[in-house]
């Protein structure tokens, strides 16, 4: 008996902007932490989350580079003045 063809497990698409992969990372928690996910599905929510995870972290890691360029090496601390 021949097995169906899996489908893909994530979107592979990065996500427009820092602002809209958080936005999708907080609505795929959301669905993850209701429960009311089949295990196919919660799987597949994981990866995606892990995805939009490491494109956040590397949008920040990005920015924090850009910020110690224009402040000559040094990063310093946020004063909310």
């Amino acid at each position: 008996m021949p097995k169906a063809a899996a489908k893909p497990p994530v979107d592979p698409v990065p996500p427009a902007s820092y602002e809209a992969a958080l936005a999708e990372l907080e609505q795929l928690i959301a669905h993850i932490e209701s429960g009311q996910l089949p295990l196919e599905q919660l799987l597949s929510g994981y990866q995606r989350g892990a995805q939009l995870l490491a494109f956040c972290r590397d949008r920040l890691e990005s920015v924090e580079q850009q910020i110690r360029v224009l402040d000559d090496g040094v990063l310093r601390p946020w004063n909310a003045a």
